[in-house]
């Protein structure tokens, strides 16, 4: 791709919307917001129960800064994750309403992929979430298009993932190319290939994400229901070889209500090719968020396998009640099938049961969080969602997530 033809098209877009705009006045005024959120865990993995458990730890938290000057918006978020000793900006974006049907952001802010703002119901997100693909954000600028009520059109170009903050017990890595993030993107690190004998190597692989682009179209089809369609495009750069793969994603997706009922459905094909330092084309990709790398080692590659089809559903029923401060109650199950291309692989399972206690401004998750190959849940962090393991159990984690938000 020509960096600077891009950069001129999305000038041209830009300028173009300018004509149509609209003389709006929005109310000046900024708001400080946040949210401080703890964990009740007890694990249950491959050796068994452990011996700490229950742990309570301090998840989360963060402050938000959201408002408008001179018909100019700023929103802007940045999270603080004492367990891990990271912390990083979630999303920071100007934003302008070109008319009642452009409206644009530009900064960090979320990729229009597949379902948004979330495709899951629990706090545990769907398996999209951690091959990149669920609640994504990175640096660039997107538009929001209505033509109608009924349908919803975003155009988007990220030049590069979101700015990181500090690796556990590291430093902040030039170029944006580090695990100190909100959002899974893929980063420098140990990639794998399989050989034609069938093993599986391991090779240094110094990549990053670059230039790409988005498109994603949503219509309401009926009275609560949505459906859609995402695509994606981008290069996955290697520092070494000074060359790039393109990497694609596709998605469609339903969102539906009917009576008390949520469902979310979505299915994801997403092929991350990329070189390794040795300029073998690579089965799985480095992975990192909130200051860890997907690890691995003895026999399994931690990171992600590059070419997969992902499979997603998620229910939801909601229960008001009137009892002190809560308001409302509901239970819910999301499930994910990562379906690895390699034959040489095991796919990895996601299931979530679980229910959303609502008071005024504390939301508490209840989760029984169950995983196969799933590299939160496992003893040996990372493990996974490259090679995996065959036949594994089902690893188990009871959480509850307070959160008070303001």
């Amino acid at each position: 791709m020509n960096l600077r033809k891009n950069l001129l098209l999305f000038i041209l877009i830009f300028a173009s919307s300018i004509v149509f705009a609209q003389d709006e006045e929005n109310e000046d005024g900024f708001k400080i917001g946040g949210a401080m959120r703890f964990n009740l865990l007890s694990t249950n993995y491959e050796s068994g129960a452990s011996n700490l458990n229950p742990q309570f730890t301090w998840d989360t938290w963060r402050l938000n800064v959201d408002g408008s000057m001179g018909d100019i918006d700023l929103s802007f978020e940045y999270r603080f994750y004492p367990t891990f000793g990271t912390h990083f900006i979630h999303h920071g974006f100007l934003g302008y309403e070109f008319s009642d049907q452009v409206y644009m952001e530009l900064g960090v802010t979320q990729v229009p992929f597949g379902i948004t703002t979330w495709a899951s119901h629990s706090w545990w997100f769907q398996g999209p979430y951690y091959v990149g693909l669920e609640d994504d954000y990175d640096m660039g600028i997107n538009f929001d298009i209505n033509p109608s009520d009924k349908v919803e059109i975003s155009l988007a170009y990220f030049r590069q993932a979101e700015p990181e903050g500090p690796k556990f017990g590291g430093d902040v890595t030039f170029g944006n190319a580090g695990p100190g993030r909100y959002s899974y993107d893929i980063v420098p690190g140990n990639g794998a290939y399989v050989a034609a004998d069938g093993s599986i190597v391991s090779t240094s692989a110094s990549l990053r994400e670059l230039d790409q682009f988005n498109a994603r179209l949503a219509v309401d089809v009926t009275e609560g229901w949505e459906v859609g369609v995402s695509g994606q495009v981008g290069r996955i750069y290697n520092s070494v070889l000074d060359e790039a793969k393109a990497a694609t994603a596709f998605a469609a997706h339903v969102v539906g209500n009917f009576g008390k009922f949520n469902l979310k459905a979505e299915y994801i094909n997403y092929n991350y090719k990329a070189e390794g330092d040795n300029g073998q084309e690579l089965d799985v990709v480095q992975m990192g968020a909130y200051g860890y790398e997907y690890f691995g080692g003895d026999g399994y590659t931690g990171g992600v396998a590059s070419n997969a089809n992902v499979y997603v559903v998620g229910l939801a029923y909601t229960i008001p009640v009137d009892f002190g401060p809560i308001s409302s109650i509901q239970p819910y199950v999301d499930y994910t099938l990562i379906d690895k291309k390699v034959d040489a692989f095991f796919d990895t399972q996601h299931l979530i049961p679980g229910f959303l206690i609502s008071a005024g401004p504390v939301y508490t998750y209840v989760d029984y969080a169950m995983g196969k190959n799933q590299p939160w849940l496992t003893e040996s962090f990372g493990k996974g969602l490259g090679s995996g393991v065959e036949d594994p159990d089902w690893n188990k984690r009871f959480n509850i997530n307070i959160g008070y938000y303001f």
